[in-house]
């Protein structure tokens, strides 16, 4: 089993940044061949991907809408996976989620990622 919590969402003005952690714990990516992904979904909408990285990091996915504007990491060693939001639009505004494969890395479909955090509300206002 693998846990996942989300934190560091708010309400913050368009062109601003925001930064996503999502920790870990159970059983650590780092005992895996596993890739981690962010969703997020607005209000009436879908869940939607965001982006994904790679169990060893050097492998990233990104959603057209985002490319250029949010970055994926993450640290094996403090079991977090970030993602660093910058430039946001009031149209990014949603609750993000962190979401775990054990199996692969950069699906963008949700059903399957095996493991969810609660998600955090990233607000932006135009």
């Amino acid at each position: 089993q693998v846990q996942l919590v989300e934190s560091g969402g708010g309400l913050v003005q368009a062109g601003g940044s925001l930064r996503l952690s999502c920790i870990a714990s159970g059983r650590t990516f780092s005992s895996y061949t596993m890739g981690m992904g962010w969703f997020r979904q607005a209000p009436g909408k879908e869940r939607e991907f965001v982006a994904a990285i790679s169990w060893s990091g050097s492998s990233r996915s990104y959603a057209d809408s985002v490319k250029g504007r949010f970055t994926i990491s993450r640290d094996i060693a403090k079991n977090t996976v970030y993602l660093q939001m910058n430039s946001l639009k009031p149209e990014d505004t949603a609750v993000y989620y962190c979401a775990a494969d054990p199996t692969r890395w950069g699906s963008r479909t949700t059903s399957d990622y095996t493991y969810w955090g609660q998600g955090t509300q990233v607000t932006v206002s135009s």
